[in-house]
């Protein structure tokens, strides 16, 4: 599923027009962002958090020639599935 087939399910289910619908998710989508660029974390009680999480420097290898590169220290956006999602999944 893209963003449009979620925007026109969501819509459907609602009855709320789709420009109204893809607004509500922009302005959402925008919120969380704006959440884990200040270090802060998003927790949907049920549904699960969105959060940040830092990679400590690393070497690697380089497959296609052997030598060993480092890779810098990193800040990546991660999401933890709650307890009603992975029921719902199951």
């Amino acid at each position: 599923m893209n963003k449009t087939d979620l925007i026109n399910n969501i819509s459907t289910k609602s009855g709320l027009s789709k420009k109204d619908v893809e607004a509500v998710l922009n302005g959402f989508l925008g919120e969380v962002t704006d959440a884990l660029k200040s270090g802060d974390k998003v927790q949907l009680i049920g549904f699960g958090t969105f959060e940040t999480r830092k990679r400590s420097e690393r070497e690697a290898r380089n497959p296609q020639t052997g030598a060993t590169i480092k890779i810098p220290a990193s800040t990546v956006p991660a999401f933890k599935a709650g307890n009603k999602l992975k029921e719902a999944v199951k």
